[in-house]
């Protein structure tokens, strides 16, 4: 498996699969809803395997040295098998490369011990997103 970081311009086709298929096909998040304006000036985090794109990840920055990690999806048939967890160790690592001091991100409730377990602290109360249960959480960087 292959990670390779990309501006939307080139990742838009093997993103947008990705997050149509888990996000609008298996979980039923309205179409309009999967691309906003973050996608343009965001980095993308794509997993490839055999070619095949199986995952994806963004990271925003927000400004102040906060960033944000999001629309993390990863194909049904390859959870569970350390894909997930190399796209946010990649986006992480380039957040802290361009000066990070915390990276937030909003967590599916589902997902919350997974983020954890790469050192994500869950922070306020849980909320719906998209029809979904949601937490925010944080990771504080150390300078």
């Amino acid at each position: 498996m292959e990670i390779l970081t990309k501006p939307w311009r080139e990742a838009e086709v093997d993103a947008f699969l990705v997050r149509q298929e888990v996000f609008i096909r298996e979980q039923k998040v309205p179409a309009e809803w999967e691309l906003d304006e973050f996608d343009l000036s965001a980095v993308h985090a794509l997993a490839y395997q055999a070619a095949h794109c199986i995952g994806t990840g963004r990271l925003v920055d927000l400004g102040g040295g906060l960033f944000q990690i999001g629309r993390m999806a990863v194909l049904a048939q390859f959870r569970h098998q350390g894909v997930g967890r190399q796209i946010l160790e990649e986006l992480v690592h380039l957040a802290q490369s361009q000066g990070a001091k915390s990276i937030v991100l909003h967590s599916q409730v589902a997902a919350i011990p997974f983020y954890q377990k790469l050192g994500f602290q869950s922070q306020g109360p849980i909320y719906d997103e998209a029809g979904i249960a949601h937490r925010n959480m944080i990771l504080l960087l150390s300078k």
